[in-house]
């Protein structure tokens, strides 16, 4: 969940080589976008929700090269909650 964009141009850049990391590493976005409803304490933000095939293969991805090339491009340019999570089928 991106809480503020700073540097939408640079966050921008991010997007394309994170997104290229995503496919390389066999994940599936699921969601994109800003929350069109939000109850209690939740927040309008934009948010970004990929299914990969195991836990592993997330990890291995955010761990890749490719990943982190696009972590360093992405600097100071937002803030942001990331998360991987196990889910159950």
């Amino acid at each position: 969940m991106y809480k503020q964009i700073m540097k939408p141009d640079q966050a921008a850049e991010y997007a394309k080589i994170a997104t290229q990391a995503i496919k390389e590493g066999g994940g599936r976005p699921l969601v994109r976008g800003v929350a069109s409803v939000v109850q209690g304490e939740g927040a309008i933000e934009r948010t970004v929700v990929v299914e990969f095939d195991s836990l592993d293969a997330a990890v291995a991805a955010y761990n890749s090269a490719t990943y982190q090339e696009a972590l360093k491009v992405l600097g100071d340019s937002v803030v942001r909650d990331f998360r991987v999570v196990e889910g159950v089928a």
